[in-house]
């Protein structure tokens, strides 16, 4: 494969001059094996395009259906009912704009937003955004190996620890996967995702719920805010729907696509990379929506509000809609989001290391590395307090999250508002003023979280 860091960049492709070191050698390529590897076709129909672009953005979704959400979305549909589908949808509706501007600064600038902190901040500051981000990555990686584990002993009765430690094994499936090519990734990710959402609209289904009742349901309530228990919850479903790391990922897969480096060609980009994402993240939102509306259906509308646990879920399914295969399609679409989050964990990984520190190990070696970390906490927890007290723990993994989230986002945002920076890409004032509002609410959400969480 050709080196696509070693290829200088063409002439037509301007640096602005606002970034504290400047990139215009054209090395330190973000995912530089994988660079610009993927060729779009020049002036052909926009169905050509549009496939050509189509990727990036599943992978995206699947930081925002991983087994952390099905944690919250269970925990807030049987609790609450259909409540908090409002907060599903505004938090979708927030993933899609800050994946558009970080697909933004991937394309336009070059770098990725690991690069981009490296480039713009002194390194005390980027040492703490690397450390912030780590921690976000190994809360996901958390919640992707408790999801996997209670997946395989659903499926196969795999003890929980047993299946803790298979999922160490998912590094040389990304491997095998990255060596064959980023298009073949690409399609391992969107194919497990067609057999999540087809378990999902298997149970809707089966499910049946009322129209009127789950519209409503999209419709913002004041007692969110104001019920503290809710309120929880909320945090956690934004935490683990809005993926910091998710925005480290999109900024530089989308450069895995040869697009021509003008502004022109960076223009169609965006537009089409933009396109992608929203696509894909209305998946998610439909999943998102579908666990939580399926949890109101079947365990709030039948007094079953105590329904936290995926394995609580699983077991009442089938008795519930009286459907013995509802319980093993639910079982399958956790596996199947399981095996789809560490792909995109472990890519997210690498960028963040690569992009803050410069520093490159082999692929199999990081992941190894954010798989023990996560592993450790959910055999301690079993061991200490019973496999029901990994509940607990998923749900908290993805507070932790949502704590993270303004790390990543509030740099994002001011990245892509800076004319000195971003040059002719950077956004309008309209934009950057929602950008900073849906900066403003996560970060005022986390203090609320803080204040009541530490006050009891």
């Amino acid at each position: 494969m050709v080196d696509m860091a070693a290829i200088p960049p063409e002439k037509s492709e301007a640096q602005p001059t606002g970034w504290r070191v400047s990139r215009t050698d054209g090395t330190q390529r973000s995912l530089s094996e994988v660079y610009g590897s993927i060729p779009v076709p020049r002036g052909a129909s926009w169905l050509r395009r549009l496939l050509a672009f189509s990727g990036p953005g599943y992978m995206v979704s699947v930081g925002y259906m991983d087994p952390g959400n099905w944690a919250t979305d269970l925990a807030g549909g049987s609790q609450f009912g259909y409540t908090l589908l409002a907060v599903i949808m505004i938090s979708n509706l927030m993933a899609i704009l800050l994946q558009a501007l970080a697909a933004r600064l991937g394309i336009a600038s070059g770098r990725d937003l690991a690069q981009a902190c490296r480039d713009a901040y002194p390194k005390p500051v980027g040492y703490v955004l690397w450390f912030a981000c780590e921690l976000a990555i190994i809360a996901c990686d958390l919640a992707e190996v408790i999801g996997t584990a209670i997946a395989l002993k659903l499926l196969f009765g795999i003890p929980l620890i047993g299946g803790a430690l298979i999922t160490a094994l998912d590094a040389f499936l990304l491997l095998m996967l990255m060596q064959k090519g980023f298009r073949y990734l690409e399609a391992f990710i969107i194919a497990l995702l067609i057999v999540i959402a087809g378990c999902f609209l298997t149970q809707i289904i089966l499910a049946a719920p009322p129209v009127a009742a789950v519209l409503g349901g999209f419709l913002p309530s004041s007692e969110i805010v104001t019920n503290p228990a809710m309120l929880y919850i909320a945090i956690g479903i934004i935490g683990a729907t809005v993926m910091p790391h998710n925005l480290y990922l999109h900024s530089s897969i989308v450069q895995t696509r040869n697009f021509e480096k003008n502004d022109a060609g960076k223009r169609s980009a965006i537009r089409w990379a933009t396109t992608d994402s929203t696509i894909a993240l209305m998946l998610a939102l439909f999943v998102n929506a579908s666990i939580l509306i399926v949890a109101a259906s079947v365990f709030h509308a039948n007094g079953k509000t105590d329904v936290v646990e995926i394995e609580q879920a699983y077991e009442l399914l089938s008795p519930l809609l009286g459907v013995g295969i509802a319980s093993i399609l639910f079982a399958i679409a956790l596996l199947a989001s399981g095996l789809n989050s560490t792909v995109t964990a472990t890519l997210a990984g690498q960028i963040v290391m690569e992009g803050f520190l410069n520093l490159r190990i082999p692929h199999w070696m990081r992941r190894l590395l954010t798989r023990a970390i996560a592993i450790v906490p959910v055999v301690v927890v079993t061991g200490l307090y019973g496999e029901h007290g990994t509940a607990r723990l998923l749900i908290l993994s993805q507070v932790i999250l949502s704590m993270q989230l303004p790390f990543a986002v509030i740099p994002l945002v001011m990245f892509v508002s800076s004319k000195e920076k971003m040059g002719n890409f950077s956004i309008s004032k309209p934009v950057a003023a929602l950008a900073w509002l849906v900066a403003g609410i996560i970060v005022v959400l986390n203090v609320k979280l803080l204040f009541e969480t530490f006050a009891g």
